[in-house]
């Protein structure tokens, strides 16, 4: 069982007046289409890319597990998440059309919203993991919003490559909190889908 989904909670958006696809932890999702991309994030990172010459891209949204190296292994159990869910969109664009030299990055979140999560703060570690991926890949960072203490909602549009980010001062229910929990949870329990080789 793998950890990362396409997402399918597609809808009519009245504020945007187009298509959107809103994507949860562990999910993402790409178009050529017009349309719009978003989701909230707390400790979660999404990142948003695009081969900024079709229009064409996508975006995640991921969490490492708490989890160090594992002896022998190069990288960690952790990494491994992050890795795989970076791959999944690149894989999907690079075969949907997309050209590896055009590619381009917007990252977001990290947010050190769930205090007392892990010794070492995981919206920090999810955000130097995500930079950390692409620099190794060679896919330019082009916006970044990351890390600091506060939730964020992104709207991400793949055929302009705009984005608008909400910082959430405050949420007043528990919501955000409990659905990245939940996925931690569930990221601590299950195996990491297999191997994802870069589709070049």
């Amino acid at each position: 069982m793998d950890n990362t989904h396409f997402a399918t909670n597609v809808y009519y958006d009245r504020t945007f007046d187009c298509d959107a696809a809103k994507i949860l932890p562990g999910e993402y999702y790409y178009t050529a289409k017009d349309m719009l991309i978003v989701t909230v994030l707390g400790s979660c990172v999404s990142a948003c890319i695009r081969d900024r010459t079709k229009g064409l891209g996508g975006m995640n949204h991921f969490m490492l597990p708490d989890g160090g190296g594992e002896a022998g292994s190069p990288v960690s159990a952790s990494m491994r998440y992050g890795t795989y869910a970076m791959e999944v969109l690149i894989n999907d664009l690079l075969k949907a059309g997309a050209r590896r030299e055009h590619l381009e990055a917007k990252v977001f979140g990290g947010g050190a919203v769930l205090r007392g999560f892990s010794a070492m703060n995981v919206g920090e570690r999810n955000a130097a993991f995500v930079m950390r991926f692409l620099k190794t890949e060679r896919i330019p960072v082009v916006a970044e919003d990351l890390n600091d203490i506060y939730p964020r909602k992104v709207y991400f549009f793949p055929r302009s490559g705009r984005v608008l980010v909400k910082k959430l001062m405050q949420t007043h229910n528990d919501t955000l909190a409990k659905r990245e929990s939940d996925y931690a949870s569930r990221l601590k329990v299950a195996p990491v889908g297999g191997d994802v080789d870069l589709f070049q």
